[in-house]
């Protein structure tokens, strides 16, 4: 199998908006064909296969998925419906990272056939609208399946593959499902600036917050509903069953597969949303260590950042003042200051404020704090005021309601694709 590694491109996302879906099909009251669910919550797979596949009879399918397309008994759902004769698999499609997981950030596995069922993997990273539906025609699938596991974040590019995924799909002519998998770090909430399409990116194509609060079905109503409603697609949702908008992942019940390699644990997904702008800055966000996400630092930087950030007492967190090598990325092999983000109160910490407390922190207390020079910082905010703000000197509270107005519009529109209580 070859292996392509790319950097990120900035794309504009397609416009449109509108569309009614139909929701998914029923859960039946028989196991999943997968295997016993071992905790509460049945993800949109595991009622899928319990319904005998109904919703895909007669349809050549393909499936967009990743490592994270797993049962409860953690076999893979490619794997399982390969050899069943209820469901006629004729195709796989790869995101970033690729479909069994073996690319890092910026890269992905390309076109091969799969070694284990011998299907063909067609790679969807930085495809999007024509060429994407080229890459499904050509297929011969009808049915397009998309079962991934979201962090929860903007930037997180899983669910713009779900968005190009979805344009792709209705330009080809072809039907789409979407099976759901929990928000890991809860839906109770959005949370940080809303991204202005004039910064739209795969790091962020369409308007939503940054910490978007919803599940990747009710992303997929939003997403047709809203941004692809000149042509939107012929939608399918299976909701989960069980999982409440309060439910953080460890309550679910269901395996954790890192959705990418520097995602190993909820723990990260946790942090991610606030944490990952550090990808806009010449600081270490911790790739290339045991808790990405977590540690954060540069050479130079001493106690004073982890001092700083406590003084602030921010609600359920506390920095730990942490030095550390990275074994690859940013300052690999060299040791680095920084500190160490401690989760103490998941039940009130706001990731995103975090996010841009520690950002003012950093830049008042190590001078040679800079942003990266192309303004990546701007693609993972949607905006420039985040930046121009913290420059301008303003404290965390002036940064963080600046985006009061805007995100309280996006709160509005979500409330009407939410699925679960």
């Amino acid at each position: 199998m070859s292996l392509s590694r790319r950097g990120l491109l900035a794309a504009g996302g397609a416009v449109g908006a509108l569309a009614a879906t139909a929701a998914g099909t029923g859960a039946a009251s028989a196991a999943p064909a997968a295997g016993k669910g071992h905790g509460r919550v049945r993800t949109g797979f595991d009622r899928l296969a319990a319904d005998g596949y109904a919703l895909l009879k007669g349809e050549k399918v393909g499936v967009v998925t990743n490592p994270t397309g797993i049962t409860s008994d953690v076999r893979h759902i490619v794997d399982v419906m390969h050899p069943d004769e209820r469901v006629d698999l004729v195709a796989v499609f790869g995101p970033e990272h690729g479909f069994r997981g073996t690319a890092q950030a910026g890269g992905s596995e390309g076109r091969y056939d799969d070694p284990a069922t011998g299907l063909p993997v067609y790679d969807t990273y930085l495809k999007s609208g024509q060429p994407l539906a080229d890459v499904f025609t050509a297929s011969g699938v009808d049915t397009i399946v998309f079962d991934i596991q979201d962090a929860g974040a903007r930037f997180y590019t899983y669910i713009w593959t779900l968005y190009d995924c979805m344009e792709a799909a209705a330009l080809a002519g072809k039907r789409f499902v979407v099976l759901d998998r929990p928000n890991p770090v809860t839906g109770r909430a959005a949370l940080g600036p809303v991204l202005d399409p004039a910064f739209g990116t795969f790091v962020g194509r369409r308007e939503i917050a940054q910490a978007h609060g919803m599940t990747v079905t009710e992303l997929a109503l939003l997403f047709n509903a809203r941004f692809l409603a000149e042509r939107p697609v012929d939608l399918r949702i299976v909701k989960m069953s069980g999982w409440k908008r309060s439910d953080f992942f460890d309550t679910t019940g269901l395996p954790w597969v890192p959705p990418s390699p520097n995602m190993p644990t909820p723990d990260t997904a946790l942090v991610y949303s606030g944490t990952c702008l550090f990808e806009g800055t010449n600081l270490s966000e911790g790739r290339g260590t045991t808790r990405p996400f977590e540690l954060l630092g540069a050479e130079g930087i001493d106690h004073r950042w982890a001092a700083a950030a406590n003084a602030l007492d921010l609600p359920g967190v506390a920095f730990r003042e942490a030095y550390f090598a990275p074994t690859f990325s940013k300052f690999q092999g060299r040791t680095v200051g920084g500190v160490q983000v401690h989760v103490q109160d998941r039940e009130v910490f706001d990731p995103v404020r975090t996010g841009i407390a520690l950002l003012v922190t950093a830049k008042q207390t190590w001078s040679g704090f800079a942003w990266r020079a192309d303004n990546w910082i701007d693609k993972l905010t949607g905006n420039t005021r985040v930046r121009t703000m913290i420059d301008a000197g303003a404290d965390t509270d002036e940064v963080v309601g600046a985006w009061a107005q805007d995100l309280a519009a996006f709160r509005a529109v979500r409330k009407r694709y939410l699925q679960y209580r």
